[in-house]
C-alpha cells in the first residue's frame, strides 16, 4: 500500500512539474498562424523608412532581429539613450523595433513630453531615459497611434507588429498563435527568461493589459 502511495505521489509530482514547465514556456508550445484561423494578415499602407517593407511587417522583422542578439536583462542608464551593449529591458524591444522602421522613439517621446507636460508626471525631462519607461510609452502611444481592443477573445483584432502594454511591462505581438488563436508575445521581462517569444497572455488577468496599439 505504501509503495502505491509513493508511486501515485511521484506521478502527481511529475504531472505538476510538466504543467509548470509548460506554463513557463520551457516546454515549447505548438504554434499556429493567422491562416489557421482564417484571419487576414494586416499590412500597413505606410512605409515610414522607405525600405520597401510596410511598417507593420518592418516592426516585426526588426524586433526579431533584436531578440536574435539575445540581449541580457539589466536596467541601466545610457547617455546614448538606446542601449549600446548586450543589455536591455522590455521597452528596448519596442524601441529598436520601431527605430529601424523609421520611428525614433527617443526623439518622438521627448518632443511629445515637452509639448504635453500636463499628460506626464515628470519632474525633470530626460531624453535619454524617458522613452524607456512603460508609463511614458503608454501615454505616447495612446495619443499618437491607433488604440485597439484589449479583449483577447477578439483574436482577429490582434496582429503581428502591434504593441501591447501591461501595467508595468510592454511587448510586441508575434505572428504566432496558440491553439485558441491567442497571439504569442515577443518581450523581455527578467534576467531568467529563457525565450523572448512566449505564449503567456492567457495567464494574465484581463485588467493587467492596459493598452493595445498599432502604429499609424
Amino acid at each position: 500500500m505504501k509503495r502505491k502511495v509513493i508511486i501515485i505521489f511521484i506521478i502527481c509530482l511529475i504531472f505538476i512539474l510538466v504543467i509548470m514547465l509548460y506554463i513557463l514556456n520551457i516546454i515549447p508550445h505548438k504554434k499556429y498562424s493567422n491562416s489557421d484561423f482564417g484571419i487576414k494578415n494586416y499590412v500597413s499602407n505606410i512605409d515610414k523608412d522607405g525600405d520597401g517593407i510596410d511598417d507593420q511587417t518592418d516592426i516585426l522583422n526588426n524586433v526579431r532581429e533584436y531578440i536574435n542578439t539575445k540581449p541580457k536583462y539589466k536596467s541601466k542608464y545610457y547617455i546614448t539613450g538606446y542601449p549600446n551593449d548586450e543589455y536591455g529591458v522590455c521597452t528596448d524591444v519596442v524601441a529598436f523595433g520601431l527605430k529601424n522602421a523609421g520611428y525614433d522613439l527617443m526623439e518622438l517621446v521627448n518632443s511629445y513630453i515637452i509639448n504635453n507636460k500636463e499628460k506626464y508626471n515628470i519632474e525633470k525631462v530626460d531624453k535619454n531615459i524617458d522613452f524607456r519607461r512603460v508609463r511614458n510609452l503608454d501615454v505616447y502611444f495612446k495619443n499618437n497611434s491607433i488604440s485597439l481592443t484589449t479583449d483577447l477573445s477578439k483574436i482577429d483584432e490582434w496582429q503581428a507588429g502591434d504593441i501591447i502594454v501591461f501595467k508595468n511591462h510592454i511587448g510586441i505581438i508575434s505572428d504566432k498563435r496558440n491553439k485558441r488563436g491567442i497571439p504569442f508575445i515577443i518581450h523581455h521581462a527578467n534576467p531568467i527568461q529563457l525565450n523572448y517569444e512566449e505564449d503567456i497572455l492567457e495567464f494574465f488577468s484581463s485588467d493587467y493589459i492596459i493598452g493595445h496599439y498599432r502604429i499609424s
